[in-house]
């Protein structure tokens, strides 16, 4: 339906169009997901990947003219680590507790497009209304998770969720000990957080951020989930976040830098 050398020619025209430098660049495959209407451009490399965005403001040209939901560009290299790190992580959880999120596993290899399976009835977990906090929430339900909601005090005034003191870095950066803690007083074996690793199995608790184990990009936990801001911030949290997820490949420059513009003029 896409052929790779029109939207090339698009691309190039709306750079032209709109003052951007005409660079040059390699779409390596493109896939349309005709039930989702959306659009997935696959480039060569992370520098095609950036000349086809255009600061976001190509690709939001593109999609446009084209008429469809969505349009999503990742370098292959992108994939490449997607793919490595799910193949390390299906035999990370394979025997243990997490072992039902084999499926989901499986069914993410063949990304893009998502086709994730309905998963029903594996237990409870602790989910920690960290800085991605729908998408924590939004992965719980996904796999068949019963939800136990705890956050910071006056984070997220529109989300339903038992409150508990704490630093807004925490929002960031996770207190584990903390949420060990509240997890072995209810008898949880899972937490569900923005944690700066993966998975770590811990007093056999498992402390697990989805984002990074699936190595899903803030965009695409965006649509995919939804997204609300908090209402509070730790501003140099967020800055040490936000450059941590950039370099882990989960989160564009541009919209960290719009994160950090937004959270500074609060």
């Amino acid at each position: 339906m896409f052929a790779k050398e029109e939207l090339a020619e698009r691309i190039n025209r709306i750079r032209k169009e709109n003052g951007f430098p005409i660079v040059p660049f390699v779409i390596e495959e493109v896939n349309y997901d005709e039930e989702g209407d959306k659009l997935f451009i696959i480039a060569k490399d992370r520098s095609d990947k950036s000349a086809i965005i255009g600061n976001s403001f190509v690709i939001g040209k593109l999609r446009e003219e084209l008429g469809i939901k969505q349009v999503t560009v990742y370098s292959k290299l992108d994939l490449i680590i997607k793919r490595k790190k799910l193949e390390e992580n299906l035999k990370r959880i394979k025997d243990t507790l997490l072992d039902f999120l084999i499926p989901i596993i499986e069914a993410d290899f063949n990304f893009p497009p998502r086709k994730w399976p309905t998963l029903h009835n594996n237990g409870r977990a602790l989910v920690f209304l960290s800085f991605n906090a729908k998408a924590m929430l939004g992965f719980a339900e996904k796999v068949g998770l019963e939800a136990e909601r705890i956050g910071i005090k006056y984070t997220f005034p529109k989300m339903e969720y038992e409150a508990m003191e704490g630093s807004l870095r925490e929002l960031f950066f996770p207190d584990e000990r903390k949420l060990i803690d509240v997890a072995k007083e209810r008898d949880l074996k899972i937490i569900i957080a923005d944690f700066p690793f993966d998975l770590k199995i811990n007093e056999d608790i498992a402390l697990l951020n989805p984002l990074r184990f699936f190595h899903i990009g803030f965009f695409e936990a965006k649509y995919f989930f939804g997204f609300e801001k908090p209402v509070r911030v730790d501003k140099d949290a967020m800055i040490d976040f936000v450059v941590d997820m950039v370099a882990e490949g989960l989160m564009e420059s541009t919209d960290g830098a719009n994160l950090i513009w937004w959270a500074w003029k609060r």
